[in-house]
């Protein structure tokens, strides 16, 4: 008797801490389908001189937490993205998406994974990095 109610003490303390943790991605072992926020360090090129614009420009971001599913976010517009591994990713911007000198902002988006409604964070937006057009 004594053995069973140590064994049904120590699942009632682990569900009660799995339950605290709930809101801790780091620490809720739930969470395991939850898809990281992706981070933008940089965007290659940096600078355009819109007079030398071709017909559209291949533009690369590094950063890290890149998924499958992670796509680049040219001034609002979802753009169609190769992730070519989790901290480098590519797509051709057409030159009809500058319409003149000036600053584009460049992000990266990641859908929310599967976590449900665990507590888990999952997936979301970069920072912004800029695209100087002169």
């Amino acid at each position: 008797m004594k053995m069973m109610l140590a064994s049904t003490t120590t699942r009632a303390a682990l569900l009660v801490l799995l339950l605290l943790l709930s809101g801790c991605n780091s620490l809720n072992p739930l969470c395991g389908s939850a898809r990281p926020a992706p981070v933008l360090n940089s965007v290659s090129p940096t600078t355009i001189a819109f007079s030398q614009l071709p017909s559209s420009f291949s533009l690369q971001v590094t950063g890290s937490h890149f998924v499958s599913s992670s796509v680049i976010v040219f001034n609002g517009t979802t753009l169609p993205t190769t992730v070519v591994s989790s901290s480098q990713m590519t797509t051709t911007i057409p030159s009809s998406m500058i319409s003149g000198p000036g600053s584009y902002n460049i992000q990266v988006q990641t859908p929310a994974g599967t976590s449900g409604d665990l507590g888990c964070s999952s997936g979301g937006k970069s920072s912004t990095l800029t695209l100087t057009v002169s």
